[in-house]
């Protein structure tokens, strides 16, 4: 799976594999309400920058809880996303309870979580993405 970086930060790196189509960000450490939101801006811009209609959200490095930006990315975020041609959001889960905890509270505030999947390893997220449609 050949990935090139079209962001990086210390909490984030965005990638897109051309490929599959999809737009990967790989989170890293600790997050904020801030980090999270500004990640996920970033996710916006670059799905809207190549047309993808496909996220690989992988949280494998999340460490902690980031519940506070969780109502954020359920009622706002996820609606902007699916609204920019969003249909298959993979989400993979970090290792940390924390963290997860923050996952399950940020779909919990999702209206709408059609093409949505959780994953707890990378590899069955990208099989699951590359069987969506582009």
């Amino acid at each position: 799976m050949r990935n090139s970086v079209v962001f990086k930060d210390k909490y984030i790196t965005i990638s897109y594999n051309q490929e599959l189509q999809f737009v990967l960000a790989d989170w890293t450490g600790f997050q904020t309400k801030q980090s999270v939101q500004d990640g996920c801006e970033r996710i916006l811009e670059v799905m809207l920058q190549y047309g993808s209609h496909k996220v690989l959200n992988d949280n494998t490095n999340v460490e902690g809880i980031w519940s506070s930006a969780a109502e954020w990315v359920g009622a706002d975020w996820f609606p902007r996303l699916r609204q920019a041609g969003m249909t298959s959001f993979a989400w993979v889960y970090s290792p940390s309870m924390f963290s997860r905890l923050s996952t399950d509270k940020s779909l919990r505030f999702t209206y709408d979580t059609t093409g949505i999947e959780l994953f707890e390893k990378v590899d069955d997220a990208v099989q699951w993405l590359a069987e969506r449609p582009a």
